[in-house]
């Protein structure tokens, strides 16, 4: 009797420990990305080293009609690596270095290597990334999805670098694109967003590291386009250029300072600079960012502190791949009920400063914790679809706190939107991987190839099997 009894409840402690481990095997799985506002429920994630393995996920969701999305490190915040009970193939183990060249000055890589899996490569033979941005903890497949851009002033957005690659597309096939090849898709996967297939490995144009003299100086924003215009763009031995504008209270948007990279004069003590590098400051630049993140009074000792320190550095050196290894750490965030998202608008060089005047009459009026505000130079790009910048812009990268309820989604979106107004009333535009906040007319006005982008992505995906939320918010 004993033994029966025994045996009962092993059968039955059996019968439970597996039922656990069903419903923990069929539990629902969400998806977020780093802006943490559009949790969603997805069927499954796949990784792979293996092209036949992708290909064959691929050509699985086509037979069974499902929805694919491609994700990265899911640093763009509008949910555009995920979608409503899809397939997310995860690229960052897909992150190989095929080949390399430093006499053409080329290299080809899987689209999960980082940027700092470049350097790392390159950076031995005194070879640069081009174009990136100004942190290197990105997938290049993300990075060519948005078609980001960064410090450099002589290069473009990354599309100016990219010499081809190889896609996977929603036909389960794969092809070579390149200006020459399958020339139609190469504008639209480059600033696409993921939503033409997956990028397998990408073949990009280096150029030379070299040794830079950091040069900053405080500036009133009256003086900025003329600055920037007579002693930065006309100077060839300016490399880079960044610059940073007032969050803090007292001087909105009206004191800032300026970091220009320039050519070293002798260049031949590049190798004593070269071990690549982080910014020691991440630390307590996060303290202080926490601070301003609580009150007006630390967003103006961060303020203060930062200009203190990057005017300090006058005179200081750095190479170009160290230049372009900016450490993001001080701006991770964790907060149960808030998070932190960016906005980015884009300005012809001749309005920013009755641009800064409008834009300045708006945040006194309004309720935002805008903690940060860099502006970067972006040459005008001609060849994306989706291209951001139809002149010379200046970019202003914006870092918001903001709470997570629907209330508070819906007072960021008010004021979001009446910026986007004044950046559309001085034909300016607004960067696409953040969450879905601009309303459709905005779109339209910002992108009017959007019609064309989506047209032709249901020419290529008529089946739509590349799809996520940012489509779903913004094709119809």
């Amino acid at each position: 009797m004993l033994k029966k009894s025994i045996l009962i409840i092993i059968i039955l402690y059996s019968i439970g420990l597996a039922f656990s481990l069903w419903i923990y095997n069929h539990k629902p799985l969400f998806m977020d990305d780093v802006g943490q506002l559009l949790p969603t429920k997805i069927k499954e994630v796949h990784s792979s080293t293996s092209e036949t393995e992708l290909q064959s996920w691929v050509k699985k969701a086509i037979d069974n009609d499902e929805k694919i999305s491609v994700a990265g490190m899911q640093h763009s915040q509008g949910g555009h690596t995920y979608y409503p009970n899809g397939i997310v193939i995860d690229m960052k183990n897909y992150d190989k270095i095929l080949d390399y060249n430093p006499n053409e000055k080329t290299i080809t890589v899987q689209s999960g290597a980082t940027w700092e899996d470049i350097q790392k490569e390159i950076n031995p033979d005194h070879l640069a990334i081009r174009v990136m941005q100004s942190q290197n903890i990105f997938t290049v497949g993300g990075s060519i999805s948005v078609n980001a851009h960064g410090r450099d002033i002589r290069y473009g957005s990354l599309i100016d670098t990219v010499e081809s690659f190889r896609l996977l597309t929603p036909e389960g096939s794969i092809i070579n694109v390149s200006r020459t090849e399958n020339s139609e898709l190469f504008p639209l996967v480059i600033g696409g967003y993921g939503l033409f297939g997956i990028i397998l490995d990408v073949t990009l144009h280096l150029t030379d590291d070299e040794l830079y003299q950091i040069r900053s100086r405080t500036l009133d924003y009256q003086d900025y386009t003329d600055y920037f215009l007579n002693e930065v763009k006309k100077d060839n031995d300016i490399r880079m250029h960044i610059a940073r504008l007032s969050a803090a209270p007292e001087t909105l948007l009206s004191e800032m300072y300026v970091t220009d990279y320039q050519l070293a004069e002798d260049q031949d003590n590049l190798s004593n600079y070269a071990k690549l590098d982080r910014d020691s400051l991440a630390a307590p630049q996060k303290f202080m960012l926490g601070l301003s993140r609580q009150s007006d009074w630390g967003k103006d000792l961060l303020w203060e502190t930062q200009e203190k320190f990057y005017v300090g550095q006058n005179e200081d050196y750095i190479t170009r791949n160290n230049a372009m290894r900016g450490d993001s750490k001080f701006m991770e965030y964790d907060n149960p009920t808030k998070t932190e998202i960016l906005q980015e608008y884009f300005v012809p060089i001749e309005a920013f400063t009755s641009y800064l005047d409008d834009l300045r009459t708006v945040l006194e009026k309004e309720e935002l914790n805008l903690l940060n505000i860099t502006i970067r130079y972006v040459n005008v790009d001609e060849e994306a679809v989706l291209s951001y910048a139809n002149e010379d812009m200046f970019a202003l990268v914006l870092l918001i706190n903001q709470g997570k309820s629907q209330k508070d989604i819906e007072k960021t979106e008010k004021v979001i939107q009446k910026m986007i107004d004044v950046t559309l009333e001085h034909n300016g535009s607004y960067y696409l991987p953040y969450y879905a906040y601009p309303t459709q007319k905005q779109m339209d006005e910002a992108y009017p190839r959007n019609k064309e982008f989506f047209q032709l992505k249901k020419q290529f995906d008529p089946n739509e099997v590349f799809m996520n939320l940012f489509y779903k918010e913004y094709s119809q």
